[in-house]
């Protein structure tokens, strides 16, 4: 870990975190996710395969269509994170993400535990250890965040029902779950929702990495994860946030989205020009 590279991949130095402190860590966990974009590429691989050999357009899946062949996988590893995120510039999802912002808060000095959450879709929150989180103590326990999809969370949030806003009009709280299974509840709110959405639940007790590795496993080659389909690829914005998906670009601004396609033989130059990310990393042209 070269804590002072990893700060100039986010855009900071080291005289931007003084302390380690909850106002540091707020710049940290925006700086983060304004930096860095949540990508499922070492996963699904290009989604038009191989254009070289097929041709722009043509896809390249695996016989059952869930991943394309030319995805690197995931490895849970510090050192190759730190090489992929910081070196390479790519992002990841949340093992990835938040797995190496956990180990760079260690080595500036802050108190955070890795803990286990399970994301919460239609009511249902499995498999156990889907998601990868941090609870961090200063005069409360914080949750902090960087490796969500959209809305992203922008900022430390306590772990005792108070209500956090950020710049792009999305709040935040994490109150007490009802569920037998787990201690709080993240949920979010975006303008002009009625009530509040469920982000994932989880328990304050702190976990080592390898309680995450069958899990981490399962989703990146279970036909059946939301992640061995189509790639995702998201990054905040200073008021919101953008996307991409194989066939559209979304940027969505005060909760206001805009949608423009994107044809094959312009995704890559889009994923670089709007995310930072070439790939793969020795494309040329």
């Amino acid at each position: 870990m070269n804590s002072e590279r990893y700060l100039e991949r986010i855009g900071l130095g080291a005289t931007d975190i003084p302390h380690p402190d909850r106002e540091s860590l707020e710049r940290l966990q925006e700086a983060h996710v304004t930096a860095v974009p949540f990508e499922t590429l070492s996963i699904t691989g290009h989604p038009f395969g191989d254009r070289k050999s097929s041709g722009a357009g043509a896809p390249n899946e695996r016989p059952d269509g869930t991943a394309n062949p030319d995805g690197e996988g995931v490895s849970l590893d510090r050192a190759h994170l730190y090489e992929k995120v910081v070196e390479r510039r790519r992002g990841g999802f949340c093992y990835e993400l938040n797995g190496l912002f956990g180990w760079l808060l260690g080595e500036l000095g802050f108190d955070a535990d890795r803990v286990a959450a399970r994301v919460v879709n239609d009511g249902t929150a499995r498999p156990p250890a889907n998601h990868l989180t941090h609870v961090v103590e200063f005069d409360r326990r914080y949750v902090t965040d960087v490796g969500t999809g959209t809305p992203q969370i922008r900022r430390p949030v306590p772990l005792d029902g108070t209500v956090v806003a950020d710049a792009a009009d999305v709040e935040w709280r994490v109150v007490k779950s009802d569920r037998p299974d787990a201690e709080y509840l993240t949920q979010y709110r975006e303008q002009g929702d009625d009530g509040w959405t469920d982000r994932y639940v989880f328990r304050d007790r702190p976990r080592p990495p390898g309680f995450f590795e069958a899990t981490c496993e399962y989703l990146q080659s279970a036909p059946e994860s939301p992640f061995t389909g189509d790639p995702v690829v998201a990054i905040a914005t200073g008021r919101g946030y953008k996307q991409l998906s194989t066939e559209t670009f979304t940027e969505t601004t005060g909760g206001e989205s805009r949608e423009k396609p994107v044809p094959p033989e312009e995704w890559d130059d889009v994923l670089e020009r709007e995310f930072g990310v070439r790939y793969p990393a020795n494309r040329t042209g």
